[in-house]
């Protein structure tokens, strides 16, 4: 087998395999070996006589990250051509980029050292992957368990970073036992492997012992989820709020009662024209006649989906995120929840995470001179929006539960959640629009995702969702009940409110925040080229 061939090989394989390790039907423990093709790549392409090494390592590297995001996030091609291209050419670069670097530290460090290097920017990228403006983090390699629950309760204190490193470490071992192996005894493979295999069986062993230890008690929190199954495409913007608000209550009808203590509806369920002038929404149709139906249940909140906007009339734009309407006319759209109690002042919410290039423009500063408002069409307004910098919660009048507003997409960001538990959230409300992607894997990767919430807060979660999938999922990651895709359907169930903090919800990514500390003083080391010539004997 010549060279290239040989290496094309590696490098889809390793595409494949950690394609089909992702949720929610993927092969998962494909994960632990899934970079190994790739670590070998690496180290034929080094020990090769053909020039042009780095811009080989890169080339193949980006070719596996390519087909892994492909395999994983095609699904984007149902709301967006444009946009499933932008997402995963992007996102193979970023991941190829990291190899790279790993390709040119290696020369610099020690052995050991540069695979430290790689398993700390690997990670370390993935935080930055979940703070900056390009921010796509479906990725991320601590996600991929978020079909089995009982490997990763111990997320509670390392969140989904914790999963980054065991995969991680465990590639790079099995790759160090196996690199100079022969493959010819097979009994001698199976001894160098039994560490590693122990590596992974232990953190599993301890997380079926916390499944134990978690406190099951009384659901005594009655939760209706709407999932009104309104086409985001076609019938959503033809309809009016009067129509929304009609059949919300037409399906609530049935089912509400003065035990019902929440009432939960979709992401921007209201979202006729611009929407509703936030400044003015106390006075809106919508919030009176909300106040008029709930007058017979005064011990219900309704936590509901809204697009909001406010005006400005002046010259110049008030802020980078607004949106220029005409002359000296500005307009902010916000994508917010917000909460209807009887006799109570509304509590509203706004999305702080944002979709890239769908709800916001990234490197607005830089990008809109040159390529004027472009964003990504996925149906409805399209158009820049402004966030909310902290963290709210919704109180409850009449009891101590406090609803953690997540907003569809804000589910995916761990430490994020954090700071609603924090505030003294005792349960989570996502709120999600999952029908731009159709009946493909997206929207059941993103219920899954938002088990690993549940397990890092120790909260329930209930997740009301337009088409499908809306679910009442517990404080170990279960999902206790839930509606089928596609249906129009009234979900109900009862929940838990819980108060205690998890290690996880008090100190964050820890690991995140070690790694980027380390593959600073590696990055400078390497730098320096102090190893260099220590480093070229051992290869």
């Amino acid at each position: 087998m010549s060279k290239s061939i040989k290496h094309l090989s590696l490098s889809i394989a390793t595409g494949i395999s950690l394609g089909f390790s992702w949720p929610v039907n993927g092969f998962t423990f494909l994960i632990f070996i899934s970079l190994i093709p790739l670590l070998y790549l690496e180290e034929s392409i080094r020990k090769d006589n053909f020039k042009f090494k780095s811009i080989r390592a890169f080339g193949y590297s980006y070719l596996s990250f390519l087909i892994w995001n492909l395999i994983t996030t095609w699904w984007l091609f149902n709301s967006t051509l444009f946009g499933m291209l932008f997402a995963n050419l992007c996102n193979s670069l970023f991941y190829a980029l990291i190899f790279v670097v790993f390709y040119w530290a290696k020369s610099r460090l020690p052995f050991k050292s540069a695979y430290i290097f790689l398993i700390s920017a690997w990670i370390a990228f993935e935080k930055l992957h979940l703070i900056w403006d390009f921010s796509w983090s479906w990725l991320n390699l601590g996600n991929v368990f978020s079909e089995k629950i009982y490997w990763i309760q111990w997320y509670e204190y390392t969140g989904t970073f914790g999963g980054s490193l065991w995969i991680l470490c465990i590639n790079v071992w099995i790759f160090y036992l196996l690199k100079n192996e022969d493959f010819k005894s097979l009994k001698n493979i199976i001894r160098k492997l039994i560490p590693p295999l122990i590596a992974i069986a232990l953190p599993i062993v301890f997380s079926l012992y916390l499944y134990q230890k978690v406190e099951i008690e009384d659901k005594t929190i009655e939760v209706l989820i709407i999932q009104p199954n309104i086409d985001p495409y076609k019938s959503k913007y033809k309809s009016t709020n009067e129509d929304f608000l009609n059949q919300l209550f037409d399906q609530l009808k049935p089912y509400l009662n003065k035990n019902t203590k929440y009432v939960l509806t979709p992401e921007t369920y209201f979202a006729e024209g611009y929407g509703e002038e936030l400044l003015s929404f106390y006075k809106s149709k919508i919030h009176n006649n909300i106040q008029k139906q709930i007058i017979d249940f005064p011990n219900t909140q309704i936590i509901s989906g809204i697009q909001f906007y406010d005006t400005y009339v002046q010259k110049n734009a008030p802020s980078l995120t607004a949106n220029f309407i005409r002359k000296n006319l500005w307009v902010e759209y916000y994508n917010s929840a917000f909460s209807e109690q009887y006799q109570k002042d509304i509590d509203v919410y706004h999305k702080s995470k944002l979709v890239v290039g769908v709800e916001n423009m990234p490197f607005k500063k830089i990008l809109k001179p040159l390529l004027g408002d472009f964003m990504i069409d996925m149906g409805g307004t399209v158009a820049s929006r402004m966030i909310q910098e902290k963290r709210s919660v919704f109180s409850n009048l009449l009891s101590n539960e406090k609803a953690a507003p997540i907003i569809c997409w804000e589910s995916i960001f761990g430490e994020f959640v954090t700071g609603y538990v924090k505030k003294g959230a005792t349960f989570l409300a996502v709120i999600s629009n999952d029908a731009w992607w159709g009946n493909t894997p997206g929207h059941k990767q993103l219920l899954s995702y938002t088990k690993l919430r549940a397990i890092e807060n120790r909260r329930d979660i209930v997740r009301s969702a337009n088409t499908g999938i809306s679910a009442f999922i517990d404080a170990r990651g279960e999902i206790i009940k839930k509606t089928k895709y596609d249906s129009k359907t009234v979900l109900k169930g009862n929940i838990t409110s819980r108060s205690k903090l998890t290690f996880y919800t008090r100190y964050g990514d820890m690991i995140a925040r070690w790694c980027i500390f380390i593959v600073a003083i590696f990055y400078l080391v390497a730098l320096s080229g102090r190893f260099k010539k220590q480093t070229l004997n051992e290869n």
